[in-house]
């Protein structure tokens, strides 16, 4: 099997990992609310807690790469995320079991840019669409599988086992970290940890996400407002910082190039959404229509669908309609699919359960696999390690503001208005919010792009 093969499958599961352990813990939140009587605001931070560990340490990725190799970094990261794993498994608090997904976040925040930047090196640009097409596809058996698996596991056995189920895969994959990864050398131009802008980045997200958090419980709006002034004070100050130094924390310069920075909002508005959409679906079908466990998760199955079509089609169409009809499309349908939800009032509206996972499937996957192939199209190979580094953090933060302010916008609506008014207005708001990247979109130079990728394919 050639090398590079064997770096994408290692990545691929490392990538599955991180998505299974993210959609498997949804599914279970109710039950988790129950037993650890835990409010709307507190179950979202044990999906914040780990997305902030994951974003929190990927700036670190490159830096510890550079000095101890890739291949050390991936099986450290795979150690630490096996033990924090069973941990949480065993929490008896919600703050215990928060705290756990922190460090399991940050178990886990390495294998995604680690593996990415392995990987994207072994690959040119014009094969990059269908290394991106194979990668969403690898990943769409964990949104796919991990909720009703979950959902099973709830109903019959208990919360903990949807976190000690992950544990023989991230085990598989530290096997084959260790028997195919390369040993590499310690790279000799190594650049210094930028340790300023690593403590003001995550005082920054870490204030921002607990003013969102705050600003959603009646009692705590001052402290909400303060804090979420605060962070954003102080992430002003990071990037101000970053622009001005030689060797910054992360490379923000690559921000300018337009491609990969509508490619980063379109994953903030669009895939990052859904995760709190998801959360707040989750909530709704179980607790207010009282549909079981397995039964709500069982839903990702039509969304897994509909996105394996959504891949497929990036894979094959991307190079010859490029990234704006796509992004379009991919944008209203998500839009359409949170609108359905809105419309489910009983636990047998079957057909409106389906068409509107199956819709933000699609709409999601066709953006989200896009950005992908589109994100990385303009960037130098000396320059990957940063991008990809960039991508994830951006990844990573689209979950977590996802999450806070889906949360947020439910319990200010649970405030004023019934509880089925509120989840519908919630939804309402949401789809409403994905027409904003078609604003985007329009400035997207396609033809452009389609030439650039015709004469790479020609040329070969």
């Amino acid at each position: 099997m050639p090398y590079r093969i064997k770096v994408a499958i290692v990545y691929l599961l490392g990538f599955f990992v991180d998505l299974i352990n993210m959609f498997i813990a949804n599914v279970a939140y109710p039950s988790i609310g129950h037993a650890l009587h835990a409010s709307v605001s507190e179950l979202a931070w044990v999906s914040n807690g780990y997305i902030l560990g994951l974003t929190l340490v990927i700036p670190l990725s490159t830096w510890l790469a550079q000095r101890i190799g890739g291949r050390r970094v991936f099986l450290l990261s795979l150690t630490l995320f096996m033990l924090a794993t069973a941990a949480a498994g065993y929490a008896g608090s919600i703050g215990e079991l928060i705290g756990w997904r922190v460090v399991q976040g940050i178990g886990g925040g390495l294998l995604i840019p680690i593996g990415q930047t392995l990987t994207y090196q072994l690959y040119r640009s014009h094969e990059r669409a269908g290394l991106s097409a194979a990668i969403m596809l690898v990943g769409l058996l964990a949104p796919a599988l991990s909720p009703a698996l979950g959902g099973l596991i709830v109903d019959r056995l208990d919360w903990r086992w949807v976190f000690f189920a992950n544990l023989p895969l991230a085990a598989l994959a530290l096997l084959l970290a260790a028997l195919w990864l390369r040993t590499q050398a310690p790279d000799p131009q190594r650049k210094p940890l930028d340790v300023q802008g690593l403590v003001s980045a995550c005082a920054a997200l870490t204030l921002i996400l607990l003013g969102l958090t705050r600003l959603g419980e009646a009692d705590n709006l001052l402290q909400g407002t303060l804090l979420l002034a605060g962070g954003a004070l102080v992430l002003a100050h990071y990037l101000r910082r970053s622009l001005r130094v030689a060797q910054p924390l992360l490379n923000l310069r690559l921000v300018r190039d337009p491609l990969l920075r509508t490619s980063m909002m379109i994953y903030q508005c669009i895939p990052g959404l859904f995760i709190g959409v998801s959360l707040v679906a989750m909530l709704y079908l179980q607790n207010q229509l009282g549909m079981r466990a397995a039964q709500v998760g069982s839903l990702m199955l039509p969304w897994s669908l509909a996105s394996f079509l959504a891949i497929t089609l990036t894979g094959k169409k991307f190079n010859r309609l490029g990234p704006r009809p796509l992004f379009i499309t991919g944008c209203l349908l998500q839009g359409l699919g949170i609108l359905a939800l809105s419309q489910i009032a009983h636990a047998g509206d079957h057909g409106w359960q389906i068409g509107a996972f199956a819709l933000m499937g699609f709409g999601g996957s066709l953006c989200s696999s896009t950005a992908q192939s589109s994100a990385f199209l303009h960037i130098a190979d000396e320059q990957l390690a940063d991008a990809s580094a960039l991508w994830n953090i951006n990844r990573q933060l689209s979950f977590c503001l996802g999450v806070a302010l889906l949360s947020l916008l439910l319990n200010l609506l649970l405030e004023h208005f019934p509880p089925i008014v509120a989840y519908q207005s919630c939804f309402y708001l949401a789809a409403a919010s994905t027409l904003i990247p078609l604003l985007l979109c329009l400035r997207i130079a396609n033809r452009a792009i389609v030439r650039r990728l015709n004469a790479q394919q020609e040329a070969l």
